[in-house]
C-alpha cells in the first residue's frame, strides 16, 4: 500500500484556546490513529495562536519591540505547541520537531511534527515549504472560521463565504505582506507560493473535527477550498 502523506496546519487557538483544550487534542489524535491505520502520514504543523498574541501584546505594552522580536515569540509559541502535538503522538512521531521547513526530510515514522521557522515566515508558510519539499499537493489548514468570505465578516454582516476560490482572487482578498500575529484566513505569502506551486489548500473549521473527518475520507466537508 502505498502511503499518502498529508500536511495540517494546526492552528495554535485550537490547541490552546485560553488553557490546553484536552478534548480536541484527544478527538484530534482518535482521527490521526484512525487514519493512519488505513495507510496514511501525517506533517502536522502547530501555530501559535493565542500564546503568540498573548506575548506579542505583552511586549508592546510594555516597551518598543521591532517586528523581529515579536515574530520570535510567536514562533517560540509554535514550538511549545508543537512539542506537545509530538508529546502526545510520541509512538508514532519522529523524534525531532521540524523547524527548518528549507531543511531536507527524511522521516519514516507516521508522523512529522513541525513549527515556525523564523522572522518574516509563518507557520502556513512553513507548511507550504514542506508540502513543497516532499511533494504532496494538498494542504489542510484547521483555522476557526466555517470558510473564507470575501471580506471580514466581523466588520460587514453581509460577508459572503466561498467555498471554492482561485488563488488569485483569493490573493486580493488577503493582500500581498505578512506581518507578526496577522490574523487572516492563510498567510499572503504562503498564497503566492502555494499558488506557483499548485497547492491546494482546505480551510476548515478545527473546532468541528467531525468536518476533518470527512474531508480526509473524501466525503463532503464544510469549508474552502483555494486551488
Amino acid at each position: 500500500m502505498t502511503s499518502e502523506t498529508i500536511i495540517i496546519s494546526v492552528g495554535g487557538s485550537l490547541i490552546c484556546p485560553d488553557n490546553i483544550d484536552i478534548d480536541f487534542l484527544r478527538k484530534f489524535k482518535e482521527i490521526i490513529l484512525k487514519e493512519i491505520a488505513k495507510g496514511k502520514r501525517f506533517v502536522l504543523i502547530a501555530g501559535g495562536g493565542r500564546i503568540a498574541r498573548n506575548y506579542q501584546s505583552a511586549a508592546k505594552e510594555l516597551g518598543s519591540v521591532g517586528h523581529e522580536d515579536l515574530d520570535w515569540l510567536g514562533i517560540h509559541a509554535t514550538r511549545i505547541n508543537a512539542h506537545l502535538l509530538r508529546t502526545i503522538f510520541k509512538e508514532y512521531a519522529h523524534f525531532h520537531v521540524n523547524h527548518d521547513p528549507t531543511e531536507k526530510v527524511a522521516f519514516t515514522e507516521k508522523i512529522l511534527v513541525a513549527s515556525g521557522w523564523k522572522p518574516g515566515c509563518s507557520t502556513d508558510y512553513d507548511a507550504i515549504l514542506l508540502a513543497k519539499q516532499l511533494g504532496v499537493k494538498k494542504v489542510i489548514n484547521l483555522s476557526n472560521i466555517d470558510y473564507v468570505y470575501d471580506k471580514d465578516p466581523r466588520q460587514f454582516p453581509n460577508a459572503k463565504p466561498l467555498k471554492k476560490i482561485k488563488w488569485k482572487d483569493f490573493k486580493n482578498i488577503v493582500g500581498e505582506k505578512w506581518s507578526p500575529g496577522l490574523n487572516a484566513p492563510f498567510d499572503p505569502v504562503a498564497s503566492h507560493e502555494a499558488h506557483e506551486a499548485g497547492i491546494t489548500v482546505y480551510i476548515i473549521n478545527g473546532a468541528k473535527l467531525d468536518n476533518l473527518e470527512n474531508l480526509l475520507e473524501g466525503k463532503k466537508f464544510v469549508g474552502t477550498t483555494i486551488a
